[in-house]
């Protein structure tokens, strides 16, 4: 989408001076997209930024609809706009010099209403993502399956996807197609050939998308979201008939994601389908982003699900209540382990100083569990450090 003129007139009287839709989009680049992750225009409130997980309004008078209206116009096609009348919302995405924004384009009540997403253009390395062991080195190596991206809207779960498929683009010759709605990170590679198709502008749904794909030659499947039974369906397929898929789930855990996955089809399909994901299944990543106990942006904490043997036979008998257990025990940074609870992940970045122990605590799935996990670490702490020191003092007497 190109710049229009429009985005940079001076529309929203701010107490520190006239701002256009450029000068609210230029603060993603002074504050950092880490820390600033969405603005949201809507009349009768100021614009308001996501700052480091909660809402910080500009200081000025509440939009109108008519400002309201000349601040996010730009940003739409004649195609988009006519798109917005009919439907009454829209998505689309607006790349400026140092973001892509993903954007939906609503209305509610009292009229227009913006919600715009920060992207950073170049997609960060798999180092810089935050996986608290070797995990994405594993899942760089597969070759077919699925890999699950899950958690909460604003999580993180495309920049995480976005990260391991550049990596696999750099370094294999292969063949990679993605559905998204909309295109989030303009991916590009010399090795490999990238084809990014755009649900609702290069093919009707991700269904129709996914069929066509397995007619196109792909090593490499990302699928934006499965968000009914006829997009999981082909993309469990997908999965099992020689590919590597990637996909998203809004859902908060690993046992959560999976119940979710089978909760989509009748009780009569269920056994089915839990067969066909036990034996497709590789991964299931759930994300979370914490904010950092020094006040400078927000961190990854990942709850890590490994497909082995054992895991796949509760997924195959139903038994999901026991793979919280298997997450627990699963967790040596080794090949086929390398598990992880959201519980254990927060308890990592508490004892790095990256999280205060109360904020863990509120993000924790289950705050007992976190305890727990706390006092077990702490425990092990005492024991290592007295192990030293009894080593220590035998190389004195020595």
């Amino acid at each position: 989408m190109t710049d229009l003129p429009d985005i940079d007139r001076k529309v929203y009287p701010a107490a520190d001076g006239e701002a256009s839709l450029a000068d609210m989009l230029h603060y993603f680049k002074k504050a950092g997209r880490l820390r600033v992750s969405d603005l949201h225009l809507k009349v009768g409130q100021p614009p308001t930024y996501r700052v480091d997980g909660d809402l910080q309004k500009m200081k000025g008078p509440s939009l109108t609809a008519e400002q309201t209206g000349q601040l996010v116009k730009p940003l739409l096609s004649d195609l988009e706009r006519e798109r917005l009348a009919a439907d009454g919302s829209v998505d689309t995405s607006y790349i400026s010099e140092n973001f892509q924004f993903r954007i939906n384009v609503f209305r509610d009540n009292e009229g227009l209403c913006a919600a715009l997403r920060a992207l950073e253009n170049d997609v960060p390395p798999l180092e810089e993502v935050g996986f608290p062991n070797n995990a994405w080195q594993e899942i760089l190596k597969l070759q077919q399956g699925l890999v699950l991206l899950t958690g909460i809207t604003g999580a993180g779960k495309s920049t995480t996807i976005a990260s391991l498929v550049t990596r696999i683009a750099s370094e294999r010759r292969c063949r990679i197609i993605t559905l998204e709605d909309p295109i989030e990170y303009r991916l590009t590679s010399d090795r490999a050939i990238i084809s990014q198709r755009e649900v609702g502008r290069h093919v009707p749904s991700f269904e129709r998308g996914l069929r066509d794909a397995l007619r196109e030659d792909p090593d490499v499947i990302f699928v934006g979201e499965m968000r009914d039974r006829e997009s999981t369906r082909w993309t469990l397929t997908a999965a099992e008939t020689g590919h590597l898929v990637f996909s998203t789930l809004h859902t908060r855990d690993a046992r959560g994601s999976i119940t979710r996955l089978l909760d989509m089809f009748a009780e009569g399909q269920q056994d089915e389908v839990a067969s066909q994901l036990s034996l497709g299944l590789r991964w299931v990543v759930s994300q979370k982003l914490i904010p950092r106990s020094d006040g400078m942006g927000r961190v990854v904490a990942m709850e890590l699900l490994h497909n082995t043997y054992a895991v796949a036979n509760l997924i195959r008998l139903r038994k999901l209540e026991q793979l919280y257990s298997v997450l627990q025990t699963r967790t040596r940074d080794v090949a086929g382990e390398r598990m992880m609870t959201m519980e254990q992940s927060l308890v990592r970045l508490v004892r790095q100083g990256q999280v205060d122990p109360l904020e863990a605590e509120k993000w924790a799935e289950d705050p007992t569990a976190f305890v727990e996990a706390m006092q077990r670490a702490e425990e092990d702490e005492r024991r290592r450090r007295h192990t030293e020191q009894r080593n220590d003092d035998r190389r004195s007497r020595r």
